[in-house]
């Protein structure tokens, strides 16, 4: 089965850097992908935003904190999607100070774009385009929706998150670079998180079959 990336970017996929072919295509059968890294920073120094974002933080998808030098884990496992398309299941574990935290979510395909589903159970759905840049990927939300149950309400583009994704590898420093920044209108930045980390995949164990059930 292709990769949700192969699958929108067609050809162009085969202009990212190599370690990001190898990050972004189909995991094999069997196989799971793991990474280990430091956040530079995660989430907001603007703490009247952080009620708002608690509620999130229950559902595993963004975190009412403000910090440096976050150590974290990533995993990928590919599954099946509820509408039988490819998809990748994630857990990010960020080490955070004094406990730890996981962002949970799904990527898969939507027509044209790329759809992430986050959250366990799922809280909200972004829908992105995708380009290469340099070797690098670029992925802009075109649409949010929140979800309660079987019910989503798709958020108006006026006042809707922009989601940006910048992935690179940095050859000096033999990392894959990450970024990610959600902004409001009229208010600017209000969550992130960017750092660097190492990734290869490996045999699947217990972990990843929970990652792959969406376990908490």
């Amino acid at each position: 089965m292709t990769s949700p990336y192969r699958a929108v970017l067609g050809p162009a996929f085969d202009e990212l850097h190599p370690q990001l072919r190898a990050y972004f295509d189909a995991i094999p059968e069997g196989f799971a992908g793991r990474g280990r890294g430091v956040f530079d920073t995660v989430g907001t120094p603007r703490r009247w935003l952080w009620p708002a974002l608690a509620l999130f933080g229950r559902a595993h998808v963004m975190f009412p904190v403000w910090e440096r030098g976050v150590p974290f884990t990533v995993e990928n496992v590919p599954v099946v999607s509820a509408d039988g398309g490819p998809a990748v299941r994630a857990v990010r574990r960020f080490e955070l100070r004094g406990r730890s935290l996981d962002m949970r979510d799904e990527i898969g395909v939507d027509g044209w774009f790329i759809v992430d589903r986050l959250g366990s159970p799922v809280l909200a759905e972004a829908w992105f385009s995708a380009r290469v840049l340099d070797g690098g990927l670029r992925l802009t939300s075109r649409r949010v929706a929140l979800r309660l149950g079987a019910f989503r309400l798709v958020i108006p583009r006026a006042v809707a998150p922009v989601v940006a994704l910048t992935e690179r590898y940095d050859d000096e420093r033999d990392a894959q670079a990450v970024t990610i920044v959600v902004r409001l209108p009229l208010l600017g930045r209000v969550y992130q998180y960017a750092g660097t980390f190492r990734y290869q995949v490996g045999s699947r164990g217990v972990h990843s079959d929970d990652v792959a059930r969406g376990s908490e």
